[in-house]
């Protein structure tokens, strides 16, 4: 599973984003093969390469490019050029510019019909190796999320089933957002870039119905059964 970076000028702008985005989930890219979509650059950028180079620095693995301009020259050198014609997946705005847009390389599963535009409900579990974003509102899963599964949410996450990959609430800067889950064994869970890990998590929860949500720069989590 793959994720898109498409960084935007002016770039020493959208690295110190991206800088802070990592300071507050430091583990968001690990192991992760990344795509860089270029095609929001102007063709005048310098020094292209180096940029890509500044994110493989900060651990970021990219696998290939895309848009990029053909005068620039060594970004052939960060895997194969991906044309737009078969791009996979879609482009995700985020509202808050402190947080670099992203995309996911899968097609996710399809929401119930007639669901509000400002949440998404997912019907069906969500498989290891998936992972759903959806930036406008919150997002219902009635199945579980596997381990090396994610779900990323705007606004709430609900899951009906077991909660064992990762959970990202309010991914544009919403502190009010919160996560519920039937059965926590979850690898991560995060809240406006507030996150905890497996190891993080009290013991006395895990397995139980939770609720996690946000007092000021502390994450708290309660049972709900």
């Amino acid at each position: 599973m793959a994720l898109v970076l498409a960084p935007d000028p002016p770039l020493p702008t959208w690295l110190a984003a991206l800088d802070a985005q990592i300071a507050r989930a430091p583990t968001f890219f690990d192991g992760r093969p990344v795509l860089a979509d270029l095609s929001g650059l102007p063709s005048s950028t310098p020094d292209v390469a180096g940029f890509l180079r500044m994110l493989e620095e900060r651990g970021i693995r990219i696998i290939g490019t895309e848009g990029g301009h053909p005068t620039w020259p060594g970004v052939e050198a960060w895997g194969r050029p991906f044309p737009s014609a078969t791009k996979p997946g879609r482009a995700v705005e985020m509202p808050d510019e402190t947080v670099p847009r992203a995309a996911v390389l899968a097609e996710p599963p399809k929401p119930i019909a007639g669901g509000d535009v400002s949440s998404l409900v997912i019907d069906q579990p969500i498989r290891s190796g998936q992972s759903i974003v959806f930036e406008r509102g919150d997002v219902t899963v009635l199945g579980s999320i596997s381990s090396g599964a994610e779900v990323m949410a705007g606004g709430s996450i609900h899951i009906y089933g077991a909660l064992r990959g990762r959970a990202v609430a309010g991914l544009a800067g919403n502190s009010k957002a919160r996560i519920f889950c039937r059965k926590l064994q979850a690898e991560l869970i995060a809240i406006d870039g507030v996150y905890q890990t497996a190891d993080d998590m009290p013991a006395a929860l895990i397995g139980r119905s939770v609720q996690a949500w946000l007092e000021g720069e502390q994450m708290q989590m309660t049972a709900l059964d």
